[in-house]
C-alpha cells in the first residue's frame, strides 16, 4: 500500500477552515496540504501562505494537484463542488450537513458512492478517545433510553453566525452532532417526532431500532454562561454520559489519520462515518423539519 502523505486539496478559507482544517491537513503525517481555494481569492491565498501551500485561481487545478479534496464551506455551496470533487475521483471529507435540504444531500452522495471514491464526514466528537469510550460503554448498558442537550449561542454573533445558520437554525447545524450520537449508542434511528422552532428550542424524539426511545434538544438562541452539550444513556445495566467539557483535543488529527487511511485503501475497522452515513442522518432531520414546518 502506498504509504506516502496523501495530498489533500482545502475548499474554503473561512473562520473553521483556518482554525481547523488547514492546520490539521498540513500538521500530517499522514496527510499534505496540496493547496486552498475560495470563492474570495485574497482569504485562499492568505490562508495558503501561512500554511505554505499554493493557493489556487480555478477549482479544477485544485482537483489535478490533489488526490482528496476537503470541504469547509456553507451546505449548498458543498453540495455542488463535493459532487463535482467526486466525480473528478477525488475522496472527500465532507462538512455537516451534506447540503442544505436533502435533494442536494442525495445528489451528492450518489456521486460519491456512484464514483467509489472514499468519504468521510466531520462528525468531530465521534472521532474523539472519549466519544468512543462512551459509545463502548452504552453498547454494554442494554439501553433502553437517553437525552442529547447541545444549547449555543451562535445567533447572537460571532465567527460562526454565517448566513445558512442564521437562516436554517440549530436543527442542521447542532442536530447532526446529537443525532448520530444518540443513533450511535442506542440503535439506528427509525422514527422521529419534532415540535419547536430552528431558531429558538427544537426537541426531538427519536424512536431506535429495538425499541429504545431518546430526546434531543437543540438550540442556537441561548446567551451568557451556557453549560457544555452533553448526551446521556439509559440502560438496564447502568448509565453513562459524555460531555463535551470533557473531550480532548484528539478530534480532527484522528479525523485527518483515518480520512488518509481509506484514501490508501485500508480496511474498515471502526464506524462508517462515510457520506452514506451523513445522508442517513440528514434524513431524519430532513423529517424533522418537515414536521416542525408543516
Amino acid at each position: 500500500m502506498n504509504d506516502s502523505p496523501v495530498a489533500v486539496g482545502l475548499v474554503g478559507a473561512g473562520p473553521w477552515a483556518g482554525m481547523v482544517h488547514a492546520p490539521a491537513l498540513a500538521a500530517g503525517p499522514g496527510t499534505r496540504l496540496a493547496g486552498v481555494w475560495a470563492r474570495r481569492p485574497e482569504a485562499s491565498a492568505e490562508l495558503a501562505a501561512r500554511h505554505g501551500a499554493p493557493s489556487f485561481a480555478r477549482i479544477e487545478e485544485l482537483f489535478d494537484a490533489c488526490e482528496a479534496v476537503a470541504f469547509s464551506v456553507p451546505p449548498d455551496v458543498q453540495a455542488e463542488l463535493a459532487a463535482r470533487a467526486a466525480r473528478a475521483g477525488k475522496a472527500v471529507l465532507l462538512e455537516k450537513p451534506l447540503a442544505m435540504d436533502l435533494a442536494g444531500a442525495r445528489r451528492l452522495a450518489d456521486a460519491v458512492a456512484g464514483s467509489g471514491v472514499a468519504s468521510r464526514m466531520v462528525f468531530t466528537l465521534r472521532y474523539t478517545a472519549a466519544a468512543r469510550a462512551f459509545l463502548a460503554r452504552a453498547r454494554d448498558l442494554d439501553p433502553f433510553g437517553g437525552y442529547g442537550s447541545f444549547v449555543s449561542s451562535t445567533l447572537g454573533g460571532g465567527p460562526f453566525a454565517t448566513p445558512w445558520r442564521l437562516e436554517k437554525g440549530a436543527l442542521l447545524d447542532l442536530g447532526p452532532h446529537i443525532v448520530d450520537l444518540l443513533d450511535a449508542a442506542l440503535g439506528r434511528v427509525a422514527g422521529v417526532r419534532a415540535h419547536g422552532d430552528p431558531l429558538g428550542w427544537v426537541g426531538l424524539t427519536l424512536e431506535h431500532e429495538g425499541g429504545a426511545v431518546s430526546q434531543a434538544s437543540v438550540s442556537m438562541a441561548g446567551a451568557g454562561d451556557l453549560p457544555p452539550a452533553h448526551v446521556e444513556v439509559y440502560g438496564r445495566r447502568g448509565h453513562a454520559r459524555l460531555d463535551w467539557s470533557e473531550l480532548g483535543d484528539d478530534a480532527f488529527a484522528t479525523m485527518v489519520a483515518e480520512f488518509a487511511a481509506a484514501v490508501r485503501g485500508a480496511p474498515e475497522d471502526g464506524p462508517r462515518l462515510d457520506a452514506a452515513h451523513g445522508l442517513r442522518v440528514q434524513e431524519i432531520l430532513a423529517a424533522a423539519e418537515t414536521q416542525l414546518t408543516s
